[in-house]
């Protein structure tokens, strides 16, 4: 009895860590991928070798989650490219990206779309219509980011139930 007891404690964990991730994918304060990525480790440490999940699992579960950071941090970048911004739109919607850190959430989005404005007006010399775009190129560029983050933490958490219950 005790036994069931305690998985259903590792087990109701393991899921809490991976509902705050999957929260944390689209919410800028909580490190999403990092929670999910925890709630895995936690369930290993927990249940031991016989829990299922394997030191590949990990190294699958953190490389989607690198990948995830870094189209994070440059689809911004990519969005005001697309939009037909400069490379100094580009810059401009990273280094706007890495400022509006500082101010969650909201600066994610304005950040972008300020720096790469910005650049665009004072060393591109771009039109102020062209710079528009390319600010608004780097917030749907963000924003497609937090859709991807959400996509890589759904998989990372259905990638630890098949290696648990199917390949572990």
């Amino acid at each position: 009895m005790w036994e069931t007891l305690n998985q259903g404690g590792v087990w109701l964990l393991t899921l809490s860590l991976f509902a705050m991730g999957l929260l944390g994918c689209v919410l800028p304060f909580l490190p999403g991928h990092l929670l999910i990525f925890t709630g895995a480790v936690c369930y290993r440490i927990m249940l031991g070798s016989e829990a299922g999940i394997e030191w590949w699992g990990f190294a699958i579960l953190l490389l989607l989650m690198a990948i995830s950071q870094l189209f994070e941090i440059i689809s911004g970048s990519l969005g005001s490219k697309w939009f037909g911004g400069s490379r100094w739109g580009a810059i401009g919607a990273l280094i706007g990206g890495l400022a509006g850190l500082f101010f969650l959430p909201f600066g994610l989005v304005i950040g972008p779309l300020i720096g790469a404005f910005g650049c665009e007006i004072l060393f591109a010399k771009r039109s102020t219509k062209e710079s528009a775009a390319s600010g608004l190129g780097s917030v749907v560029g963000t924003l497609s980011g937090l859709v991807c983050n959400l996509i890589v933490g759904a998989l990372m958490i259905a990638w630890f139930f098949v290696d648990v219950l199917w390949i572990g």
